[in-house]
């Protein structure tokens, strides 16, 4: 009778703890019309866009005051889409991104679109150094590093303020940060144009890596 009790204990604590750590990998969708804003946010680890396109592939959906004309093209698909979104987003806890031509090109003039994407919130690990600083990531154990993303720019203004820092710089350094660090026990970042090349002239930027030990 005990062995059961505690047996019941232990697959309710399981269940408990499975749904919350489920809670936190479920993907979210979302759905925003050319023109206004899409906000990500993660309030238990850092973004992962799954999939995103702005384009059209509906003829409903963002339709209400829209010509036939703005809305009968439903193959619209932007390619850039998802890495768009990946180079401003991945690894952050919140971003905000206007669903417009300026930011993901046009890929179907005279058609009224809209962005659709899916993200999940991922448990990593954060670190990030000021341009002209350097710093080490470890991992204990038996584990390795596993390379997230890395930036090395500008994605906000309040981190590692500067007055040259009112302008943002998307520089992806994923690739670059996997094959220095993965399936390495520590690893040495230095944040400094040297390394990385200057990605935007007389702006202060910073490093920025997500990741996770493996």
């Amino acid at each position: 009778m005990i062995v059961q009790k505690l047996s019941g204990i232990t697959v309710t604590l399981l269940l408990l703890l499975c749904q919350h750590a489920c809670a936190n990998y479920k993907a979210k969708h979302l759905l925003v019309c050319e023109g206004t804003s899409v906000y990500l946010n993660c309030d238990l680890g850092f973004i992962h866009v799954l999939d995103a396109n702005y384009g059209r592939t509906d003829p409903n959906k963002c339709s209400e005051g829209k010509t036939s004309n703005e809305l009968s093209n439903v193959h619209c698909f932007q390619e850039t889409s998802l890495r768009t979104m990946t180079v401003r987003c991945n690894g952050r806890k919140s971003c905000t991104l206007s669903a417009v031509n300026s930011v993901f090109s046009d890929p179907c003039s005279w058609t009224y679109k809209y962005l659709n994407l899916s993200y999940e919130c991922r448990p990593l690990k954060q670190i990030i150094i000021c341009e002209d600083s350097r710093s080490v990531i470890t991992c204990d154990n038996s584990d390795v590093i596993s390379i997230h993303h890395a930036n090395y720019g500008r994605r906000d203004f309040v981190t590692c303020p500067y007055r040259r820092a009112m302008s943002e710089c998307y520089f992806t350094q994923t690739t670059s940060m996997r094959s220095r660090c993965n399936e390495k026990k520590s690893c040495d970042l230095d944040a400094s144009n040297w390394v990385f090349s200057d990605p935007c002239y007389r702006v202060h930027k910073y490093l920025e890596v997500t990741y996770s030990c493996v």
